[in-house]
Parts: structure tokens; C-alpha cells; sequence
């Protein structure tokens, strides 16, 4: 694991975005990941999005990983998971 990249559990339901965002700290800086709830279901199942979140958070983040490693961070430094 890279240790430049730390995801802290806190996760939470963006209502407005209908996305679980959480954020990840890459060299000291804070950015946010999110992936929608459209996202989820596709890849996990119906289901509560934080439950569905909290039960595949080790392969989000190995993803979520993926994309900052790749700099797939939006203009608003996001990074969008699907």
C-alpha cells in the first residue's frame, strides 16, 4: 500500500450529489471520492448505499487508489468512482 494515500472512515451520503463520498488523504492534502448510488447497485446489488459502501470499502478504495495514481481527479478534484 501506498503510504502517501490514506483513506480515513469517514464516509457519509451526499444527498444533493446521491453519492457516498469519502475522503482520502494524498500527501498531506484532503481531495473527496464518491461513487453514486446507481453505481453501487450496478456493481454490488440493491441495497443501502453506506451499508453497500462499508461492505466493499477495501475494493473501492483499491480503485478509488487506482484513479489518483492515474490523476483521474474532476476539475473540482473529485475523484468519481464507477
Amino acid at each position: 500500500m501506498n503510504q502517501a494515500i490514506q483513506f480515513p472512515d469517514r464516509e457519509d451520503w451526499d444527498e444533493i450529489r446521491q453519492a457516498v463520498c469519502f475522503p482520502v488523504i494524498v500527501n498531506g492534502f484532503q481531495l473527496t471520492c464518491g461513487i453514486t448510488r446507481k453505481a453501487l447497485c450496478q456493481r454490488f446489488g440493491e441495497g443501502e448505499p453506506l451499508v453497500l459502501f462499508r461492505a466493499n470499502r477495501w475494493d473501492l478504495e483499491d480503485q478509488a487508489q487506482e484513479l489518483l495514481e492515474d490523476h483521474q481527479e474532476d476539475e473540482q478534484g473529485w475523484v468519481w468512482l464507477s
